[in-house]
């Protein structure tokens, strides 16, 4: 098949470049030699770019300027979305925020949107997350605008958390409680694949759904005797209840102020929302990746509402309990 590549760009937008995926998929983009942009909630954090990227207001509550720094947009990366519900921000809204986002992109005159997704989206769920995530899709496929539809599942990296955490708890405790028997499988992928994914299919015309899965995949089991093997701590998996082990989770979160897991993520898991049957995208095996990084992996508890609370430092930096 005869892929149509878009002409060269003269600038592309990326939401949340200051934070994680988004910093990745900018820095592909600057080594392209690509002028780019950030939509980001984040307007006082460090620019770690050195100035290259400009920076505008992820304005939802106020569309016209949006639409004012989408203008002259080729390409958008969107890789806004909230993890969980909180106080201060809920899937319903992150949906609400990402249609008005779509609808500036399209009066704009973006020819491209690059949207992430998660695996296994579907509208019917009742887990706000993949409903959520399905609604966006439909809604963009419903556009006009050219896109492509990324769907990853669980990222690593150096900023990631459920892999540091994970290695955070084995540094600290004598025993890790699985959900169930974690026989559940899932396959996790290196942010900067994903990155590479995202650029190269901001290059494309035709509309596609990408599943972003990395090389290798893992029981939930397996997965955190390959965390405990990398870092030498190695501990007896203790099998329980999903609501015991979500207990748990929240007594952790307590502890370091932070929502450590979540009933539906723990649901996500167990129903292997977070697996599917289609060829690897990425290339960076998460193995190799974890012995590579042993020293720093799981040294500090990765926190998500610390990252939300402090939008001043690094992303990388905002890091809480030692």
């Amino acid at each position: 098949m005869k892929v149509r590549l878009m002409k060269t760009s003269s600038l592309h937008a990326v939401t949340g470049a200051f934070g994680y995926s988004g910093r990745y998929i900018a820095s592909r983009l600057l080594e392209q030699g690509k002028s780019v942009i950030t939509l980001t909630n984040s307007m006082q954090r460090e620019n770690p770019f050195d100035g290259k990227i400009r920076a505008f207001p992820l304005a939802f509550d106020r569309p016209e300027r949006l639409l004012e720094a989408l203008s002259g947009v080729e390409v958008l990366y969107n890789t806004y979305w909230v993890r969980f519900n909180h106080s201060t921000f809920t899937h319903d809204e992150a949906v609400a925020n990402t249609l008005t986002l779509f609808q500036a992109a399209k009066r704009a005159g973006v020819q491209r949107v690059v949207h992430v997704s998660i695996t296994n989206p579907m509208e019917s769920s009742p887990l706000e997350y993949f409903a959520g995530k399905a609604r966006l899709e439909r809604a963009l496929q419903e556009s006009g605008l050219s896109h492509a539809i990324l769907r990853p599942t669980v990222l690593f990296g150096k900023e990631d958390i459920l892999i540091n955490n994970i290695a955070w708890a084995l540094r600290r405790f004598p025993f890790f409680v699985l959900f169930g028997d974690g026989s559940y499988r899932l396959q996790p992928i290196h942010v900067d694949d994903l990155a590479a994914l995202a650029v190269e299919e901001g290059g494309r015309l035709e509309n596609r759904i990408v599943n972003a899965i990395g090389p290798e995949t893992f029981t939930y089991r397996d997965l955190v005797k390959a965390v405990g093997g990398a870092i030498g701590r190695t501990r007896p998996l203790i099998k329980a209840p999903p609501e015991v082990g979500f207990w748990l989770g929240k007594l952790v979160g307590s502890l370091v102020r932070d929502t450590f897991i979540t009933r539906p993520e723990i649901r996500g898991l167990m129903e292997e929302l977070l697996y599917v049957n289609t060829p690897p995208t990425g290339k960076t095996g998460l193995t190799t990746w974890m012995h590579e990084n042993a020293s720093q992996l799981g040294v500090r508890y990765a926190s998500e509402l610390e990252r939300r609370r402090d939008r001043q430092k690094p992303y990388h930096r905002v890091l809480s309990l030692k």
